[in-house]
């Protein structure tokens, strides 16, 4: 039988599959279902500190300025109780790593949140940080440089394995990823997905966009961890946005990942699909004669870094080249 066990953020998982933080896992109930179900780890509903902010800010009073402040703490006290809870029942209902997940953009005070957490009991902590640039007066490099600011103080207030979840609007994500594990970070997801606006045109009003990834969002996130992890092979990775079959998970493997984030394929076809796709990971091992997944991970990773370019272009003319 094959052995799908694998290391991530330095936590040992049961097999690669993480169900990541999403509404699938906001409450200990939930979360022992998918434990059940065969799901290696799993990524707590995220704290969003932009949701808690504008909370806060809508409770202020011009009338009674010198009671706002009490009301900011009230907020953002009664979100990490409650938070706090959430983590400790998913402890005592699971036997898989609890990893703990915070949205932020800024390096404030309230990321010593992160020290509370690892008190509650979590196995490691999940740092989303996504935003996009749009200031005219940007200056090249801070959006990067928050995310080393933001790790770095996280790192004074815990000793729990931060993962940094990254968006796919960097320039150059291997050299962020060199940074984030020089400062300590013992792995990163590859990517974060920005929520897609759409435009009503009968309404002519903004909507919502597709909520949910499809397979062909996979593409960025492989690319990626081919080239990083072999650029930086001392941080482990993971792969989130269009996992939507087992073959994708084996793809993941085979460019240098350790684990996978799912969200939207659980949504769309329940937990069940857990165990489905760790039966063919398991045959596929099996049929290439493999006992363990270190024996095949990273095989297909960019191995020769200063040949990347050349081989993206290499393919590039071959892929073009066939099309008349």
């Amino acid at each position: 039988m094959a052995d799908l066990k694998t290391t991530f953020a330095g936590l040992q998982l049961r097999n690669p599959i993480i169900v990541s933080s999403s509404g699938l896992t906001n409450s200990a109930d939930k979360n022992k279902k998918l434990c059940e179900a065969g799901a290696g780890a799993i990524v707590l509903k995220s704290l969003f500190e932009e949701q808690i902010t504008m909370e806060a800010d809508s409770l202020r009073s011009s009338e009674y300025a010198e009671g706002n402040d009490y009301l900011v703490d009230y907020v953002r006290g009664h979100k990490l109780v409650e938070y706090i809870q959430l983590i400790a029942d998913s402890k005592k209902h699971c036997n898989i790593p609890i990893i703990a997940s915070i949205n932020c953009y800024t390096d404030s005070e309230w990321i010593d949140f992160a020290k509370q957490i690892e008190e509650a009991g979590a196995d490691a902590l999940e740092i989303n940080i996504l935003a996009l640039q749009t200031d005219r007066d940007y200056k090249y490099g801070s959006f990067e440089q928050s995310h080393i600011d933001i790790l770095r103080h996280i790192k004074k207030v815990t000793q729990l394995p931060v993962i940094m979840k990254l968006g796919e609007n960097l320039t150059n994500p291997v050299v962020l990823i060199d940074q984030l594990y020089a400062n300590g970070a013992a792995a990163v997801v590859l990517f974060n997905r920005f929520y897609q606006p759409d435009i009503d045109v009968e309404k002519i009003a903004y909507t919502t966009g597709d909520v949910f990834s499809v397979p062909a969002d996979l593409n960025t996130p492989l690319r990626w961890i081919a080239i990083a992890s072999a650029a930086v092979d001392k941080i482990d990775y993971a792969a989130s946005g269009g996992v939507h079959s087992a073959k994708d998970i084996v793809k993941v493997l085979l460019a240098g990942g350790s684990a996978v984030e799912m969200c939207s394929m659980i949504y769309q076809n329940s937990s069940a699909c857990i165990q489905e796709m760790l039966t063919y990971l398991e045959g596929w091992m099996k049929a290439q004669g493999y006992d363990t997944i270190s024996q095949f991970k990273g095989k297909l990773n960019a191995k020769d870094v200063k040949g990347v370019t050349m081989w993206e272009r290499t393919q590039f003319l071959k892929y073009f080249s066939s099309k008349e």
